[in-house]
């Protein structure tokens, strides 16, 4: 078959591309630029805990010693601390990372990666499609057409595939705006974040009134302002000013001395498209989708689009058209998105109105403070990562489903598992190759070689019925699962989320989860070409 066809080089479609060629899926990413990242220390991007770890399975890098992963956050108001938050092993801290550094180290791994072709200078400007695959043309100094299986556009706000398509992008313009500095400097806060509302030396009203730092290798740091609505004009002078009294307001003191290395201005849009998929043709990341208030971080949720839509299209190409599970990746990551997106607009009167009646209201301040860091730190409704709990994907009826502490649909918790050769990993480390994981709790496996129980109790009856899925699976072992009884058996897509856990080996059960998690049989070539539009 043809390769998948990928529009854009930033970090979606790189990761998209690698993640379909640890399934054996080839690709082309067309890059329009001279494939090179030009270093900007103040774009900079916030990575949830699992979504770090995918970018490191899939880069080969350990991305934590580029990046910083923070010790703690706080929260200020004037000059009282409202929240302190430590990270651990029960809260794991985010990942603080250059977007330049981290798009390099993809571009590495894909030059690396016999499967992913990466064209330069290449501007996309005709998309075309049929029922068996799709060309697209592409004009510049490489100027030439393309015929691939599928297209995916992860070509950004902008995104030309989407104004091929005549996709509507509806949503609001400059919902927020930031000015940005990245600089190396000393604070007292060591590898610690911090957002500081309403700071007590302010001097030129609301575009003092809230700044954030978040700390980088090397003694950097970057700090984001929050501008006051409208269309200020942010000059160097007044860049300065804020670096200088920030500075000192922290320290304690006269202004530290800092080395500024870069600066400028975030506008943060809300916008979905209204499609994210025409027949062969898919959106992922800032082409689908753009948010960012209250801190949350529009880049995790495209990588998040990346990893839904890679098994996905994996499947589609070694085995034929699956027209229900390609259809899902917009049912299940635009529900996600869209209730984020929801989240954050419902919150964004009472968390920038003003002063009023929701000034005095007791506890007022630390509600606010509490939303803004789930925005910022990946919680709740304005963080959390999305789970699909209402996909056409889940299996319905299943009467051996048991509760577990992660919910159907969910991404599923990072367990020490043992392997089919005997070897003991992460459960994540097996994600992303194509197949279903079938997990086992099994209480006392752990202190044992597996030659002495691959063979007893439960194992041969599972191990029977998982050769039986209408889909590769790998079984694995775990001691324990949070929330699950001894000999709960847990089906995971291959993204890492939950489909159902059931009590005991439930072969039909567990067939019919399977086969629902594909969206049912494959369909033929004439009714794929049905489908497709």
């Amino acid at each position: 078959m043809d390769p998948v066809i990928i529009v854009g080089a930033g970090p979606v479609g790189l990761t998209l591309a690698l993640a379909l060629a640890r399934q054996d899926v080839p690709s082309v990413v067309l890059d329009e630029g001279p494939g090179k990242d030009e270093p900007r220390p103040a774009r900079t991007v916030v990575l949830r805990e699992d979504t770090a770890a995918l970018m490191e399975r899939l880069s080969g890098v350990p991305l934590s010693e580029a990046g910083c992963r923070w010790a703690g956050w706080r929260s200020l108001r004037r000059k009282q601390v409202m929240r302190e938050v430590t990270f651990d092993d029960v809260e794991p801290a985010p990942l603080h990372i250059a977007q330049h550094v981290l798009t390099g180290a993809l571009r590495e791994a894909c030059a690396e990666e016999r499967l992913v072709k990466v064209s330069v200078d290449s501007r996309l400007d005709t998309v075309e499609q049929e029922p068996s695959g799709v060309t697209a043309h592409t004009r510049g100094p490489k100027g030439t057409w393309w015929r691939g299986s599928y297209l995916v556009g992860c070509d950004g706000p902008r995104s030309t595939v989407r104004k091929l398509l005549d996709i509507r992008f509806p949503g609001r313009t400059a919902v927020e705006r930031h000015a940005v500095a990245a600089l190396r400097t000393e604070l007292p806060w060591e590898d610690e974040a911090l957002l500081h509302r309403m700071p007590p030396w302010r001097t030129s009203g609301p575009s003092a009134g809230e700044v954030t730092g978040r700390p980088l290798p090397d003694g950097v740091w970057r700090l984001d302002w929050l501008l006051p609505p409208g269309k200020e004009l942010v000059t160097p002078e007044l860049l300065v000013a804020r670096i200088r009294e920030t500075l000192a307001g922290w320290t304690g003191g006269p202004t530290p001395p800092y080395e500024l290395l870069d600066t400028g201005v975030h506008t943060v849009h809300h916008r979905l498209a209204r499609r994210w998929r025409v027949g062969r043709v898919f959106l992922a990341g800032d082409a689908a989708h753009l948010l960012g208030a209250l801190g949350t971080q529009g880049l995790d949720e495209g990588l998040r689009d990346a990893d839904n839509l890679a098994w996905k299209l994996a499947l589609a190409w070694h085995h034929g058209p699956h027209e229900a599970l390609l259809d899902s990746y917009q049912a299940e990551r635009r529900a996600v998105v869209a209730a984020r997106l929801r989240a954050a607009d419902q919150a964004l009167p009472l968390v920038r109105g003003g002063g009023g009646l929701r000034a005095v209201v007791p506890g007022s301040a630390r509600g606010h403070d509490a939303l803004l860091t789930d925005g910022h730190l990946g919680r709740g409704a304005l963080g959390a990562p999305g789970a699909y709990a209402t996909s056409p994907l889940a299996p319905r009826h299943l009467e051996a489903e048991v509760p577990v502490n992660t919910a159907p649909g969910a991404p599923v918790a990072d367990v020490r598992v043992t392997a089919e050769d005997g070897s003991f990993v992460g459960l994540r480390d097996r994600l992303g190759r194509g197949a279903l994981l079938v997990v086992l709790i099994a209480p006392g496996t752990g202190v044992w070689e597996r030659k002495h129980w691959v063979g007893a109790g439960l194992m041969p009856r599972l191990a029977a019925a998982v050769t039986a899925l209408p889909h590769p699976a790998e079984l694995l072992v775990a001691e324990s699962y949070p929330g699950a009884a001894a000999h709960t058996v847990l089906l995971v897509r291959p993204d890492g989320h939950l489909v159902t856990a059931l009590n005991g080996v439930r072969p039909a059960d567990l067939y019919a989860a399977a086969e629902a998690t594909l969206g049912g049989p494959a369909k033929t070539e004439a009714e794929a070409g049905a489908g497709a539009r």
